[in-house]
Parts: C-alpha cells; structure tokens; sequence
C-alpha cells in the first residue's frame, strides 16, 4: 500500500473534469473540492485502486461518483452495470443513488439502488431494461447475483464505502462473493472511517498496489462540532432532555438511543410536547424509515429519536444538535453519531448524557475523538439527585443511647 501526499486543491477546475461535470457541480453547489475528493478523483480518473480513509460528512460520495461518471459508457454501447457500489444500510444506498444522479445531471444515467425492503420485482425491471451503476446492500447484491439478474461482467469499478462497519456487522461473505464476481482486472475503491485490521486484510487480498489517503487525521476530533456531555442519573434523563431542547432551540436534532424499545419509550414521552418529532429504528418498515427521512430532509421534522440505524451515512446539513441519550457501545459509534451535524464544514454541537459509572465509556470516547468533552450544566436544573439526609439521632432518648451504645444494658447490670 502506496501513501498519497496530500496536495492543495482550490477549484474542481484544477482537476481533469468534464464541461459537463463542472456544469453539474457548480448547479449542485460544490464550491471547492473537499480534502478526499481532492486526492482520490485523480487517482480514481487514472484507474488506480484506492483506499480512502475519512469521516462521513467530508465528501466521499462525489468522490467516487465523480470519477466513474466520468468515464461511463453511454447505455447504448453496454447495458450491463459498469460500476457496483456496495454500502452497509438501505438509507445510504437511498442517499449515494441520489447523489449520484445529481451529479449526473445534463447526461442521461441509468442508476438503479439495490437494497433490501424495495421492491424486488421493480429491481428486476430494471437491471432487465439496463443500468450503469448500481447501488446497493450486500445482502440485496448477494440475492441477486444468486438469481443471476446481476450481471458483473462489464464491471471495471467496485467501490466499498463504510467498509468497517460493513465488516463489522457480518457482511464479509457477501463482500468476497461480489469482488471475486467481478472481473480481476477491475478497479476498487475502499472508502471507510476507520482502517482495523479487517479491513486491511480485506483490502490486501482483493486490490492491487492501493494508494492510501488518509484525510482522518484532523477530522477524527471533529473540529467545527463542540461537544459536551452531562452526568445525569438514569431517571433524570427525561427531564433534562426536555430542559436541553428547552435551552438549546435546534433547528433540528437527532436524539441516539442505545435500543430499539427505549427508542420507542422516548418517542411516545416526546410527542405529547414536540409535535413535529420523529422516530426511527430497524424493527420499523423499510417504508416507514423512508418517509420519516424525508420528512427530516423536507424539515418537517425538528427531533428525530433513533438508534444507531441512522448513525452512518445520513447526509442532513440541517442537523444542528445530536444527543447521545445514550452513551454508544463502542467508540467509532460516537465519531460517526457525532458525524451527522457539522456537514462539509458547517458548525455543531453534541451532547452526551453520562450516566454514574459510565466514566470509563466517556474516558474512552475521548482517548479516541483525542479531545476532552466539556462538561455541561443547566442552571436550577439537579441532573443528579443528592443522597437522602442521614436521619438525626436523638441523643437524649433512650433508644437513642442503646444505639449509640451497644455496651449500655451490660454496664447497667454491672452496676
């Protein structure tokens, strides 16, 4: 694996573009290349393999779109997929397909999204009609490529994006399954936040001479997001969610929870206040989370109570808060919760609820992010209740003096 010296880019104009791309970044609102999209589009437009490492939020998407439409055939000269892009959740399948045909704008592109809880009769309509790129799940790709309506052989692009957390939910069988699918000679772009050695040893075994971008580095700290976090007893953390909403007016908020049915207990205590509030987990309809996204999109939402189902992935530039109602498992679930405000550089703020005894989950956050959390407070606001008073002893009774002296009865009869 080959490391890339970073370079500065100011303008999509010093990268090898089309007319036509310029044209669709300017009108999608792309100003200036971002530091992933700045290092990978050449390496991607040369035919090299690549392994980009950064947090959601920065750009990955247009950074590997962009290369593959590029150089994509016309549908009229090949109909089968030229480029798979595999993603671990049906949102960010739903998210990459529409920036890519955002990109795509003023040339004709068949994209088809390849996901579980669509329709599959309509999934077979269309790569049966004919596509170029294709989006999808691994499970959703491995069904088809059982049924043999997905076609690889005209595959010259593979791009793994959120490889970590694809592998860290058991989907290494679907992965190996697609990339040996694929034609040898093809490219491979591994897009992820993180590099274990998972996915390092994914990436030695299925790509050639990988050049290494590492764009994580100033990132993982999350530098435009200021976070804090509360220590808040278990049953005070209703309360000062509703006082922090109270203080804080977020133009929109995603509130995490650790479960799928405290997800559901917190909804239920929200709506009776917030009427335009949310919810959103994975027992939920695949119908069901699409339309509370997009309500979240159109800002019909203003809190959106979720687990970690839409920690990953979920590009909103109007989130403003995340609360961290409870504190995530594990670490990169933090950097990547955190990651859903603060988009391409905008400010954000988190907070995190500490509950007593948590402090070595806190600790840990923080040796990860490398940056000390600020502790919080909400003046007039007890987030933990102080112990019970220690009830007081009535030295002159008598009772009192047996307590207070076990020996009592026994010194009497000495006596």
């Amino acid at each position: 694996m080959e490391s890339s010296i970073a370079q500065d880019v100011d303008s999509f104009d010093q990268l090898d573009l089309s007319p036509v791309m310029r044209r669709a970044l300017r009108h999608a609102g792309f100003e200036k290349p971002s530091p992933i999209q700045a290092q990978l589009i050449p390496f991607a437009l040369d035919g090299e393999d690549v392994i980009g490492q950064a947090r959601t939020g920065t750009g990955k998407t247009a950074a590997f779109s962009i290369p593959i439409l590029e150089q994509l055939d016309s549908l009229e000269d090949c109909r089968d997929p030229q480029a798979i892009v595999v993603v671990p959740t049906r949102e960010l399948a739903d998210q990459v397909g529409r920036e890519a045909e955002r990109l795509a704008r003023g040339v004709d592109t068949e994209i088809a999204v390849l996901a579980g809880g669509k329709n599959i009769t309509r999934q077979l309509r269309q790569l049966e009609n004919g596509v170029q790129i294709v989006v999808g799940t691994p499970g959703r790709l491995h069904d088809h490529l059982q049924r043999r309506s997905l076609r690889t052989d005209s595959v010259w692009c593979v791009v793994l994006d959120e490889a970590d957390r694809m592998l860290d939910i058991g989907f290494r069988p679907q992965i190996e399954r697609i990339l040996r699918r694929c034609p040898r000679d093809r490219q491979t772009l591994l897009l992820s936040a993180t590099l274990p050695p998972t996915v390092r040893r994914l990436a030695e075994s299925y790509m050639s001479q990988p050049r290494v971008i590492d764009c994580s580095k100033n990132e993982m700290a999350v530098e435009t997001i200021e976070q804090r976090y509360f220590t808040v007893a278990q049953n005070r953390k209703g309360d000062l969610l509703d006082r922090l909403l109270e203080r804080e007016q977020p133009e929109q908020a995603i509130v995490f929870c650790r479960t799928k049915r405290g997800t559901d207990r917190l909804y239920r205590q929200l709506k009776h206040t917030h009427d335009n509030c949310g919810s959103m987990h994975g027992d939920m309809q695949q119908r069901e989370r699409d339309r509370v996204l997009q309500s979240l999109r159109d800002r019909k939402l203003k809190i959106l109570v979720a687990t970690d189902v839409v920690g990953r992935g979920i590009d909103i530039s109007t989130i403003s808060h995340i609360i961290n109602y409870d504190v995530p498992q594990d670490c990169d679930d933090y950097v990547h919760r955190v990651g859903r405000t603060g988009r391409m550089g905008r400010d954000g703020v988190a907070f995190t609820f500490v509950v007593p005894g948590e402090g070595e989950v806190l600790t840990s956050i923080e040796q990860r992010i490398n940056k000390e959390l600020k502790r919080d407070s909400i003046e007039g606001f007890e987030a933990v209740e102080p112990p019970p008073k220690p009830k007081v002893v009535e030295e002159d009774s008598e009772p009192a003096r047996k307590r207070l002296n076990p020996m009592h009865r026994k010194v009497r009869r000495r006596l």
